[in-house]
């Protein structure tokens, strides 16, 4: 499981002309499962993201987390993020998760992190525009399998 973690002043997300997701200061999460991910991935991540100290303190270092500054959450799905680009200049996603499974574990993932803060959200598999202010810019991926015990 992959996570893209941004720390923005704002974002929303735009179906069809329709806002479906609007955060002000938070993170805009872009998600993206492997074909091998499970709850466990899930359950890590969340944890990862809501303790993220990426936010600045009164001193100007990053040493607060989502939940110190009552931020908001704009989750959004991303298979590209298993894009292979080794072979050619047509990615591959062979890695990403097939549509139904990856449907169920991020609405999954959805819910369980919605019990620890507010999650806005996009429509899985739709064709979607976001729109955000990255602040900083702080931009930084999260893997799962890249877990340290």
């Amino acid at each position: 499981m992959r996570v893209l973690v941004q720390r923005v002043k704002m974002a929303n997300v735009m179906i069809s002309g329709n806002i479906t997701g609007n955060i002000g200061n938070g993170l805009l999460l872009f998600v993206g499962f492997n074909s091998d991910d499970t709850i466990e991935d899930i359950k890590y991540l969340i944890n990862k993201i809501l303790n993220l100290r990426i936010f600045d303190d009164n001193e100007g270092k990053m040493n607060l987390n989502i939940k110190d500054v009552n931020g908001k959450i704009l989750s959004i799905s991303q298979f590209t993020l298993y894009a292979d680009c080794k072979k050619g200049n047509r990615p591959s996603f062979v890695e990403s998760m097939e549509y139904n499974k990856a449907k169920q574990l991020y609405e999954q993932f959805n819910i369980l992190l919605n019990e620890y803060i507010k999650v806005e959200t996009g429509i899985f598999g739709s064709n979607m525009q976001v729109s955000l202010i990255n602040d900083g810019p702080v931009t930084i991926l999260l893997e799962s399998n890249k877990k340290v015990n």
